[in-house]
């Protein structure tokens, strides 16, 4: 490989690996998404249509006071970044995957990777 190929190719991957999920994750850029797709259905002190989603990051899945749980009801994890991340991607997919249950209420999707990870880093800050 000559040098002008090697330095192309060094330019090249360090252009790919700052990109997409790569890149740091926005809290504040995570609140305005919020604000925007979630709040409808979710806020972090007091459940809505959804369940309070502050403090969610490391909590046990399915154990807020939250009336209408139904997907997580027994999920026997605590809430990751990994697993937020999988489940805002697709909560029927999750469910039928992480726990014994078939349902769950929740059927938004959110599919930009960029935007759940931002989300997830705004919720961390409500820890």
């Amino acid at each position: 490989m000559s040098k002008k190929s090697l330095i192309a190719f060094a330019i090249a991957a360090a252009i790919v690996g700052t990109s997409g999920s790569a890149m740091a994750a926005d809290a504040a850029a995570g609140e305005e998404v919020f604000k925007k797709r979630c709040s409808s259905c979710h806020a972090l002190d007091k459940a809505k249509t959804g369940p309070a989603l502050g403090g969610v990051v490391g909590r046990q899945a399915g154990t807020t006071d939250f009336k209408r749980y139904k997907g997580l009801v027994g999920a026997d994890f605590e809430w990751t970044p990994e697993l937020l991340d999988e489940y805002i991607s697709d909560p029927k997919k999750f469910v039928k995957t992480h726990t014994s249950n078939k349902r769950t209420s929740m059927t938004f999707k959110l599919g930009n990777a960029e935007e759940r990870a931002d989300v997830i880093e705004y919720l961390k800050t409500t820890n």
